[in-house]
């Protein structure tokens, strides 16, 4: 009697294979989407950066007779199309940030949203202009607007956006 060797797999192990890559593929597909959309938010936290620097800066060593008005801090970029994700970058008298988002249709969800980040004391209270030259940020309130309504970016905010 001879004997023949199996080569290749069944029919049915093969069918096996490619439902466990389509299960696998319809779990990561959505998942995949949100950490692109979400790196893409997270520009808006790079554009904010140089105000949260220079807020901080003057919260600790300037002089509240002469606080900065609001868009007068001397980081923001008011006209409009920032970078590709992010189109203004405003500031209130307060020194609150506001990142709006650009209308580019790969942002999901989060197209033409706003980000604000609010210069936060030690208690966590938003800081007023009246306390510039005698307190210290020690945080920044992430991703609701400094009104204090609720933020549609909820899951798309970066790791970094503690709020």
């Amino acid at each position: 009697m001879k004997r023949t060797v199996q080569q290749g797999f069944t029919l049915i192990e093969l069918m096996i294979v490619v439902a466990i890559i389509g299960i696998l593929a319809a779990v990561a597909l959505p998942a995949y989407q949100t950490y692109t959309i979400k790196a893409k938010v997270s520009e808006g936290m790079l554009a904010a950066s140089q105000c949260r620097t220079t807020v901080s800066e003057v919260y600790q060593t300037g002089n509240s007779a002469a606080a900065p008005g609001g868009n007068g801090w001397g980081c923001e970029n008011t006209a409009g199309s920032a970078s590709k994700y992010v189109n203004t970058v405003k500031t209130d008298g307060n020194g609150a940030i506001t990142v709006v988002l650009s209308n580019d249709a790969s942002l999901g969800a989060a197209s033409g949203t706003a980000l604000t980040l609010v210069p936060t004391d030690s208690n966590g209270s938003g800081l007023q202009s009246t306390s510039i030259g005698s307190t210290q940020v020690y945080g920044w309130r992430c991703g609701k607007p400094s009104d204090g309504t609720s933020s549609t970016l909820g899951k798309y905010l970066p790791g970094s956006c503690k709020g």
